[in-house]
């Protein structure tokens, strides 16, 4: 079973503010290679990579205030991996988390990326060598996510998780069409921000076989983490390159997460997911099945207020039922920015949302241009008062 590793980052969060997010669904484009996927134009996925990289770190569009930046799964060519890392070094601002997917790599190339940030690795790097020791793995694709934390003082640390679950490995009887499956998942303790959060790629969040799950063993470490120290999972992140983020399996395991199991789950209550995907312009070579990219979202449990509303650029909802609050976006490529809800201590007379949409960007001429209000302000006019429909 997958091993939940802790470890304590130094971040710097004014008590009592929400933090801000911005979700990067661009397109994400691949090829079938020898070993796994492969970017199929990596200089032009640079190109729309570094563009979000140059945006948030001149701080336009108020970006000032950001906290996360979100990348889809397998989005940023592997190649250029120290340069996006020399970037958030030098040009972002302290107290800055970058998520991104990594391309395919095998895993003797993956045991050599732990290797070079040692200090943060060494249970992932024993969990790599004991799968090399006891079969022939070294080529295996990794399909792997990576975790770059811009701390206060301005040190950059970098983690890194391989996909656990066997993505389309498990219908096939050729054991070499499966991915290598990651061992480990961090789970970031803030301090002094006291602001616990994880990662997950993808499928990750709904691997499960008849006797144990992913989620449910997040929740039970959760759960422990609250009874031992009164401190809860505030956030899940979850970077993905889907065409069918809408799939009944995502909408069970969420009705599980916030509130369909037996015993009390204190330890993700409060937590805040956020799926971050790629846009309707990604494609995966030889996939022609159903669904569509796109729809990044935001959930949070059914103990905050979320008006109903329904526009052309998002719309909330209960994802058909589930015991669930939905930011549900579109799926064009666009930039996401929004707020991560805080606990729920305001009064529930009070009409004040938990969640804000702070801006909206789409690619305009190889820049990013803002979404204007108005049209959003008119939908809202017309039918986003609370209690009224949303998809």
């Amino acid at each position: 079973m997958v091993e939940i590793l802790e470890t304590d980052i130094n971040l710097e969060y004014a008590l009592g503010h929400h933090l801000h997010c911005l979700v990067a669904q661009i397109p994400v484009r691949l090829r079938r290679a020898e070993h796994g996927w492969a970017i199929a134009d990596r200089d032009h996925q640079w190109r729309i990579v570094h563009s979000v990289l140059d945006l948030v770190a001149e701080g336009r569009q108020n970006l000032k205030k950001l906290h996360f930046l979100l990348f889809p799964e397998a989005s940023v060519p592997v190649g250029r991996l120290d340069e996006l890392l020399a970037i958030v070094a030098e040009r972002f601002r302290p107290n800055t988390v970058t998520v991104f997917g990594l391309e395919a790599v095998r895993v003797r190339e993956y045991r050599e990326l732990l290797a070079r940030f040692e200090g943060d690795h060494a249970a992932a790097i024993a969990h790599v060598d004991r799968d090399v020791e006891s079969g022939d793995v070294s080529d295996l694709p990794v399909n792997a996510c990576c975790v770059a934390v811009k701390e206060a003082t301005g040190r950059l640390r970098v983690f890194l998780e391989a996909k656990t679950h066997p993505f389309r490995g498990e219908e096939y009887l050729d054991a070499y069409k499966d991915l290598y499956r990651g061992r480990h998942l961090w789970l970031f303790r803030s301090a002094p921000a006291c602001f616990n959060f994880m990662v997950l790629v993808c499928l990750d969040y709904l691997w499960r076989n008849l006797y144990e799950s992913n989620i449910r063993r997040i929740i039970d470490h959760a759960n422990r983490l609250f009874f031992t120290t009164r401190r809860t999972l505030d956030a899940l992140f979850v970077v993905q390159a889907t065409p069918k983020p809408e799939h009944r399996a995502y909408r069970d395991v969420l009705s599980g997460f916030y509130g369909e199991y037996i015993e009390d789950t204190p330890g993700v209550r409060e937590t805040v997911t956020v799926f971050a995907n790629c846009s309707e312009d990604s494609v995966i070579e030889r996939y022609d099945g159903p669904g569509a990219f796109g729809v990044s979202q935001v959930v949070i449990g059914p103990g905050h207020k979320l008006a109903r509303v329904q526009t052309p650029e998002f719309s909330t909802d209960d994802f058909g039922g589930a015991p669930v609050c939905r930011l549900r976006f579109g799926a064009g490529t666009r930039l996401y920015y929004f707020n991560l809800p805080l606990h729920h201590e305001l009064d529930p007379r009070s009409s004040r949302l938990p969640l804000k949409v702070h801006g909206i960007m789409r690619r305009e001429d190889g820049a990013w241009a803002k979404v204007t209000g108005e049209r959003l302000a008119e939908e809202l006019a017309s039918g986003g008062e609370p209690g009224s429909s949303g998809s």
